[in-house]
């Protein structure tokens, strides 16, 4: 195996530390061609995919990349800011946003990044600008709250790709999920309370999850149960009764 090109390695260097964050993707710009690449290796992960190659890759080139594109490009196009995808623009300004605190709360070289599973910047190519910048330890900060193979583990095997072509690794810690976290629970409940008080409160709180097959679920993905410990967390710090919340999932492709 060819190993990535790597500068000789000296002694005496003052080791960094860096914190990546990693979101889904989103294509380069609103349009088919755009849409079409960005799909191309969406679609094409069989972490979201689980059907045999012989058979879902003449379906995804012969049908699905002939069709959806011009059909996602204007519903892109929608949401499209002059500063770029909204998810980009939100993901680097966190990103800038956590830099700027620990630049003043840590007294260590730390720095924060950002990657795409799918699409620019990508998780090697920030990796490897990342190593080449002095950080030998990074931590990997999925940021899907809850686990599921198609999000947290397609985006670590991007990370384990890259280090399976370096020589050099650099020493890497990951976060698998914080759905329960107190913090994470905390932020969610401080949303819904700033909204209660400009908007009014409901009837019912309904807290509404990213949809997965039902098959993975019996395949053992914790993610249906996670998100539903996300919910009874938030209903309770919330303090509200049984009847007043309710758990939906959305999104089918």
């Amino acid at each position: 195996m060819r190993y990535l090109p790597e500068p000789e390695h000296r002694n005496g260097t003052i080791a960094k530390t860096a914190i990546l964050l990693i979101n889904l993707g989103t294509p380069d710009a609103p349009t088919p061609r755009a849409v079409r690449r960005y799909l191309e290796q969406f679609l094409s992960d069989p972490r979201v995919i689980e059907i045999p190659r012989a058979l879902w890759l003449p379906i995804l080139h012969g049908f699905v990349l002939n069709s959806r594109p011009k059909k996602s490009a204007r519903k892109y196009a929608r949401i499209w800011s002059s500063e770029g995808s909204p998810l980009k623009v939100h993901t680097e300004g966190q990103a800038r946003l956590l830099r700027s605190h620990f630049g003043f709360q840590v007294p260590m070289p730390l720095t924060v990044d950002f990657a795409m599973r799918y699409g620019e910047p990508s998780i090697a190519g920030t990796l490897a600008r990342l190593k080449s910048e002095g950080c030998e330890r990074v931590l990997v900060l999925p940021m899907y709250p809850q686990y599921a193979a198609s999000t947290t583990a397609s985006a670590l095997d991007q990370v384990a790709e890259f280090l399976r072509k370096t020589r050099n690794v650099p020493e890497i810690r990951l976060v698998k999920h914080f759905h329960d976290h107190p913090s994470y629970i905390g932020s969610l409940a401080g949303l819904v309370q700033e909204h209660w008080r400009q908007s009014g409160r409901p009837d019912k709180l309904v807290m509404s999850f990213h949809g997965l097959p039902r098959f993975m679920l019996a395949r053992g993905d914790p993610y249906p149960v996670e998100c539903h410990k996300t919910a009874r967390l938030l209903a309770e710090r919330l303090e509200l009764a049984d009847n007043h919340w309710q758990v939906s999932f959305q999104s089918r492709f």
